[in-house]
């Protein structure tokens, strides 16, 4: 069992930076593929980045990329998510999950999920 929990969800301007954690905690496996999610109001839930602990290719969404970047602490054992010239589209609450086999832009792929935590970028 593998338990998630965000946090660093916050108010920021447009343009600036914030940095989202989540910490896991249980048994934790190699294998698992690690992703975040976010989800804004009258919105389905969207694929924002994604890869492996045991290393590879890492994924993003076009929406994000060249401005969020996702990486991981293997001894703290927690996945950050880097976001930086944040835009008001941006404003969701994001989610941390946690697949015991490949990684996937679908939520349905994701067995493990957190509770979310709030961005909200202000202009």
């Amino acid at each position: 069992q593998v338990q998630l929990v965000e946090s660093g969800g916050g108010l920021v301007q447009a343009g600036g930076s914030l940095r989202l954690s989540c910490a896991a905690s249980g048994r934790t496996f190699s294998s698992y593929a690690m992703g975040w999610f976010r989800q804004a109001p009258g919105k389905e839930r969207e694929f924002v980045s994604g890869f492996r602990w045991s290393g590879g290719i890492t994924y993003y969404a076009d929406s994000v990329k060249g401005r969020f970047t996702i990486s991981r602490d293997n001894v703290k054992n927690t996945v950050y998510l880097q976001m930086n010239s944040l835009k008001l589209q941006d404003t969701a609450v994001y989610y941390c999950a946690a697949s015991p086999r490949r990684v996937s832009n679908l939520d349905r792929d994701y067995d493990y999920w957190g509770q979310g935590t709030q961005v909200t970028v202000s202009s």
